[in-house]
């Protein structure tokens, strides 16, 4: 399956016995699938059939749809509002026969506001032609969703390059902290053995005493589980990015593994440089939950 991104944009247009439409689809990042749908009055039907289209293309993602319908201009025409026109007509006799001046002409009353208006040429419809109007509506509604579709595979198949990179730079760093962590109780050894000598005035240390402390202490700063499990990590993550669809939940809540075994690597450190590179770690590991953050 195509790995794929939550975001994009789509649109389509149709036709149908003079009836023209435009459909708009966005699609942004959410916990869950999230459809909001603006429709004129009139198309509250489409709702249903339009979530089931939904549902069978996307996982994830907050989908914002809206459908713009208008008349072909064959079919327009102008109506005269008969209530306007006779209100028009009493106010015009009520202002002559107050000033004097002459009546108003039949073309000044047309062209006022309201008088005469836009056919919008939305007669109800029986039963058979709406649902012939609607299959048609949905159909491009379909082909909308289609291209949103590619256009989220698109930007996944670049999301999916970056998050490689990234686990790229996440297993170099954990490779340097497993080179760092090997030389931890040799450091260990020499500074303790230098502190020992520096609080005992320079009397000789027993070397059974020396190990005694050195292991307890290496004990503590061991970090090769820590190591092994962000190993393990990072080989789920490329597992996961090819599966492909759907695996967005799964890499975020890897991040969050990803991210407590360096700060647990963090907290057993007893050397500044493998502190800094668990530093480094932890900064790409969260560059890397919130790409994941995307992924549908």
């Amino acid at each position: 399956m195509t790995f794929a991104s939550m975001t994009g944009f789509a649109e389509s247009a149709g036709s149908h016995e003079g009836l023209r439409w435009r459909w708009e689809t966005k699609s942004v990042n959410s916990r869950s699938l999230d459809l909001r749908l603006r429709t004129p009055p009139g198309y509250d039907g489409l709702e249903p059939p339009a979530r089931r289209l939904a549902g069978e293309r996307f996982l994830r993602g907050a989908l914002q749809i809206s459908l713009t319908v208008e008349p072909a201009e064959s079919v327009r025409g102008l109506t005269v509002d008969a209530t306007a026109l006779a209100s028009a007509v009493r106010i015009a006799r009520e202002v002559a026969a107050e000033t004097g001046l002459a009546p108003a002409r039949v073309d000044g009353l047309l062209a006022l506001k309201g008088v005469i208006v836009a056919d919008d040429a939305s007669a109800p419809l029986d039963p058979v032609a709406r649902a012939h109007r609607d299959a048609a509506i949905l159909e491009s509604l379909a082909t909308a969703f289609d291209k949103l579709t590619r256009e989220r595979c698109s930007e996944g198949a670049k999301l999916a390059g970056v998050l490689s990179a990234q686990i790229g730079e996440i297993e170099a760093l954990i490779g340097e902290a497993g080179r760092l962590a090997a030389a931890q109780p040799a450091a260990l050894r020499a500074r303790l053995n230098a502190q020992m000598k520096e609080l005992l005035d320079a009397a000789p240390v027993s070397e059974d005493r020396l190990a005694q402390e050195v292991a307890l202490l290496a004990l503590k700063a061991d970090v090769r589980e820590e190591l092994d499990r962000l190993t393990a990590h990072v080989q789920d993550a490329r597992a996961l990015i090819a599966q492909g669809k759907g695996v967005g939940r799964k890499l975020d809540f890897l991040a969050q593994e990803f991210n407590r075994e360096a700060n647990t690597l963090c907290s057993k450190s007893a050397d500044i440089a493998l502190t800094r590179v668990g530093l480094a770690l932890k900064a790409v590991i969260d560059q890397f939950r919130e790409q994941a953050q995307n992924v549908e």
